[in-house]
């Protein structure tokens, strides 16, 4: 079972990383992503962007099995988008977009291994309140983000239940049986959420 993913893992520490204001690093990482997209065009120039990325955990001081187990959900899809692009484009094209899109996977994990999801969403809302002034409604916005950011975990553990249910039942695994309980819990709690801010007012 997947006990961890991306967005779900803090790492406390006091490193410059850390201390650094979420905007900065939000903003950095984005000049990142444009680089990892952009710039490379061999292997080696992709896999001189994955080094510069993953230098900067070891500066944060975060664990490499921490790091490692954010990848992990992830490998699956990215082995077949690998295989995707050496079937349309090559094997050297296909190796460089995989080795910039890790860089980026990479980038994007030690923002939130090294930013709370507090400190984010606070900085979101401070560098959205400008766009109130022209009748935007920012506070939705944070709101979804906000909800989108920590109903990521109980996706993880919902999924986990239904994996738990079905090993002490006895069954063998098949997307269907495990699909349709996920989809059916899913939509159970996006109503019950619905359903409680609509109570308290919070959306229209």
């Amino acid at each position: 079972m997947i006990r961890e993913l991306p967005l779900g893992v803090y790492v406390p520490g006091n490193t410059a990383l850390h201390r650094a204001h979420p905007t900065v690093k939000f903003v950095a990482l984005v000049a990142f992503i444009i680089v990892a997209t952009v710039w490379p065009a061999e292997p080696w120039q992709s896999m001189a962007v994955l080094i510069a990325a993953m230098a900067l955990y070891p500066a944060a001081r975060v664990p490499a099995g921490v790091a490692w187990r954010q990848l992990v959900p992830l490998l699956p899809i990215l082995g077949f988008l690998g295989a995707f692009s050496w079937w349309q484009n090559g094997a050297e094209r296909a190796l460089t977009m995989l080795i910039s899109l890790l860089a980026t996977i990479a980038a994007a994990n030690l923002l939130t291994l090294t930013t709370t999801v507090e400190e984010l969403l606070d900085a979101l809302d401070a560098s959205l309140r400008p766009l109130s002034r022209l009748g935007v409604r920012t506070d939705l916005i944070s709101l979804t983000i906000a909800l989108t950011i920590r109903l990521i975990p109980l996706m993880l553990a919902t999924a986990n239940e239904v994996l738990d249910a079905r090993k002490a039942r006895g069954a063998g695994f098949s997307f269907a049986a495990f699909g349709i309980p996920l989809v059916i819990r899913s939509v159970r709690r996006a109503k019950m959420i619905g359903e409680a801010l609509m109570a308290r007012g919070a959306v229209d």
